[in-house]
């Protein structure tokens, strides 16, 4: 199937001359939905991971079906403020500012190996704030798996060294 043809365009949002991929008519859409999640986890095929991590929240909707299909574990990657126990957190930047994300302090074990899945790779700020997370508390990022890539945003380069898959590139 593909996959573009069921991601809506906006043109200028959230600011003029941003075409927005809006990703809600590929998830509404059940047969697009299990092909995507499909092809994604296709892309996992070779790799030797032990638990899946998933930033808020779209990281949530591919990371689950696929943990859940891999017999894997899922580990939550948040804004600041919404997990309820110790976190640990990384501060990076973006365009305009700063934002932190955090993880239970207990989330990973020291030499597990991680998968990194998400929706969108555009300028890779916060998939690198995600690995530099996982390596501080000692665990190592096996591939890290998109469904869109933007690859005039080059975000890729901030991946250098990574295995990193798109299912859609734009």
């Amino acid at each position: 199937m593909d996959l573009k043809t069921k991601i809506r365009e906006i043109n200028d949002f959230p600011e003029k001359g941003i075409i927005f991929r809006d990703i809600t008519t590929l998830l509404k859409d059940a047969d697009a939905l299990r092909d995507a999640i499909s092809q994604m986890e296709e892309k996992t095929k070779g790799l030797e991971y032990d638990i899946i991590i998933g930033p808020e929240s779209r990281g949530f909707i591919f990371g689950m079906p696929i943990a859940y299909n891999q017999n894997k574990g899922f580990v939550p990657v948040r804004k600041k403020g919404k997990l309820p126990a110790e976190v640990v957190r990384k501060e990076y930047s973006l365009e305009y500012g700063t934002a932190v994300i955090e993880m239970h302090a207990d989330a990973l074990k020291k030499g597990q190996k991680v998968l990194i899945v998400d929706d969108l790779l555009a300028t890779g700020g916060t998939t690198k704030a995600i690995i530099e997370l996982v390596e501080e508390m000692g665990a190592e990022v096996s591939g890290l798996i998109f469904l869109i890539e933007l690859e005039e945003l080059k975000g890729r380069e901030a991946l250098n060294g990574y295995y990193a898959e798109s299912i859609i590139r734009y």
